[in-house]
């Protein structure tokens, strides 16, 4: 028996000597070597599975660790190719937002370029609409003054020509024998023979108008008769419209007032309107210096511009229809000249 025991022991002996290196590592039970003489065959057999099983899980436990480690590994490196591409595309929208920020700071420091420029150019502009206007007022203070001198000059004109009567349709050349102030004589004895006597009715001067317009005209120049009062022009002038037909040695001949040219341009205005009250038996006028003047339903009316009229017409419906053709033909008229200016 002791032999058979010192012969187990040699083989327990033979055999824990063949654990792995691993067992330093493995949380097994150290056995004393008294300990391990006096275990039974069963019990070394139980602890050589023990180790043995100890040493495949031990071994499995390497193998997940390596995988794991391995896993890991790809996972790094998986992870820095990932942060190295988060880093580009970082620095490439880093690049862009740069260039947006510079291009966004370029069209800032281009807008207020513009802005400044356009503030330029606003300031410029209403310098020179401020200029405009002025230039328009002081036009229309010109202008205003001219219409004023002219009516002035016009009024003056027509202060000296008051006294005058101009006499149309007299041949020309016919004074030769007695003079203009022969003739004017004899026009008054033909005519209105109470007044050819009357001694008060002195003529201070008698000459015709210069032809300055138009040398080739036909009709003869008017006679220019100054008198020595007013009151005695409008005198025969009364007499000439009573009359109403005036004739020089049986030709048909017409005494008027004599006036400046604007004054004889403003009552032109009035011709055309007047030769259609006159057709309507309206008794139309044409007073000093150029106001129509006319009977509408048993009343004298008197006007100095046609905006007055038409708004007058405006009320009369016989008158509106009697005047409607000629004012619609001045209203054109007046269009055209606007239009032209």
């Amino acid at each position: 028996m002791p032999n058979n025991k010192r012969k187990n022991r040699g083989n327990k002996n033979k055999e824990v000597t063949m654990t792995p290196s691993y067992e330093k590592d493995t949380p097994i039970q150290d056995y004393e070597d008294d300990d391990i003489e006096e275990m039974q065959e069963a019990d070394l057999k139980k602890l050589i599975r023990t180790l043995r099983s100890s040493q495949k899980q031990i071994l499995e436990l390497h193998k997940s660790l390596m995988d794991k480690i391995e896993n890991l590994s790809r996972e790094n490196e998986i992870l820095r190719r990932n942060q190295n591409e988060t880093k580009q595309l970082v620095q490439q929208e880093t690049g862009i937002v740069t260039e947006v920020k510079n291009s966004i700071d370029q069209m800032k420091n281009t807008i207020e370029s513009l802005t400044n420029r356009m503030g330029e150019a606003e300031e410029r502009i209403s310098d020179l609409e401020d200029r405009e206007q002025e230039r328009i007022q002081s036009d229309q203070r010109k202008e205003e003054e001219i219409r004023n001198l002219k009516h002035i000059v016009g009024n003056l004109q027509d202060t000296i020509k008051k006294p005058n009567i101009r006499v149309l349709g007299v041949p020309e050349g016919m004074e030769r024998e007695k003079g203009l102030e022969g003739l004017f004589s004899e026009i008054l004895a033909e005519n209105f023979p109470g007044l050819e006597k009357d001694r008060e009715i002195l003529v201070q001067e008698a000459h015709r108008t210069p032809n300055k317009h138009d040398q080739k005209r036909s009709s003869p120049r008017h006679v220019v008769i100054k008198l020595s009062t007013v009151k005695h022009k409008e005198k025969i002038l009364k007499c000439a419209r009573e009359k109403r037909q005036i004739t020089f040695r049986g030709s048909p001949i017409r005494l008027t007032a004599d006036f400046s040219s604007e004054t004889l341009k403003a009552r032109r205005e009035w011709r055309d309107i007047a030769q259609v009250l006159r057709e309507n038996n309206c008794q139309p006028r044409i007073l000093y210096p150029a106001k129509l003047s006319f009977v509408n339903e048993g009343e004298i009316k008197t006007f100095h511009c046609k905006q007055k009229l038409k708004e007058f017409v405006a009320t009369r419906p016989a008158l509106q229809k009697m005047l409607k053709d000629v004012l619609h033909t001045e209203t054109q008229k007046h269009g055209h000249q606007y239009e032209r200016r």
